[in-house]
């Protein structure tokens, strides 16, 4: 990991309370397809290559269902805001990986004057390394959620333990950073397993993907990017950007910016973070 100046360590008290994990529709199948296929293997053990197959198959379909990023199936996703938040009008809009120190300040002085509030799903390493900036998010009234440790490609791929100490590690570093342990998670890229919703109810926290996103970290034409935010945009959309760099050095973002946020203003919407919207 890089440098970690300015990371306080966390006692396990200050860590966000554990729920009651309830599992997806998705689980829920899978359970009672195993069971079945336990019983019928019981029943008829000449059956268990066909068997075999078709839990073969159960496991890809799952897999294939975790690539859906605004899928509910294996669990609790929020992709629009409650109902309150709605009747008061209000969109959130939220960053992925960063903090950059060449673009989150620019987006937090966009933010500033158009008096819009946003959640900044951080990478925790990159937030070790940049804490003062983090820190420089909160005290504009934005909060900073977690978006994993590392940010690895192969993310969706983890297992019970990896998952567990990645975001856990993650946790503790904002935290440790901010004083505020995230309320909220989204995974890299969007992609999950059916392991990380149990790893959420045990962190206490509330998965997050969105309403709709602009892909302004592989599209190049601001303009597509504005369109993809803001067709059929209404009162409790979730809109996802990205405070960093892309590949070619040009954060599509801050292009998009300040007239997503013209056009925001002119439907009578008002920019919040996830925490104020949940009030």
């Amino acid at each position: 990991m890089g440098e970690t100046i300015g990371v306080k360590p966390v006692s396990h008290e200050a860590q966000a309370q554990p729920r009651t994990w309830h599992p997806g529709i998705a689980m829920w199948g899978t359970g009672a397809f195993h069971l079945f296929a336990l019983a019928l293997l019981i029943a008829r053990p000449l059956w268990w290559p066909l068997i075999v197959g078709a839990l073969v198959v159960n496991h890809v379909l799952l897999g294939l269902i975790g690539l859906w990023p605004r899928s509910r199936l294996l669990g609790s996703n929020m992709v629009r805001l409650p109902d309150a938040a709605i009747r008061r009008r209000e969109i959130a809009l939220t960053f992925d990986d960063g903090p950059d120190p060449s673009v989150t300040p620019k987006v937090l002085d966009i933010l500033d004057a158009h008096r819009a509030k946003a959640s900044f799903f951080v990478i925790a390493e990159k937030a070790a390394q940049h804490p003062e900036l983090v820190r420089e998010i909160v005290r504009r009234g934005h909060s900073v959620e977690n978006h994993s440790r590392r940010h690895s490609s192969f993310f969706a791929l983890f297992g019970w333990t990896a998952l567990t100490k990645d975001i856990g590690a993650a946790q503790e570093i904002i935290e440790g950073i901010t004083g505020r342990a995230p309320a909220f998670f989204r995974a890299p890229m969007g992609l999950r397993n059916p392991m990380l919703d149990p790893v959420m109810a045990i962190k206490g926290l509330r998965y997050t993907a969105w309403t709709r996103r602009g892909f302004d970290t592989v599209a190049r034409d601001p303009t597509a990017v504005l369109q993809r935010l803001t067709r059929n945009l209404s009162a409790g959309d979730i809109l996802l950007l990205h405070d960093r760099r892309c590949r070619d050095q040009r954060p599509i973002a801050l292009e998009v910016l300040p007239r997503l946020l013209e056009q925001i203003e002119a439907r009578g919407l008002r920019p919040v973070s996830l925490p104020l919207a949940m009030q």
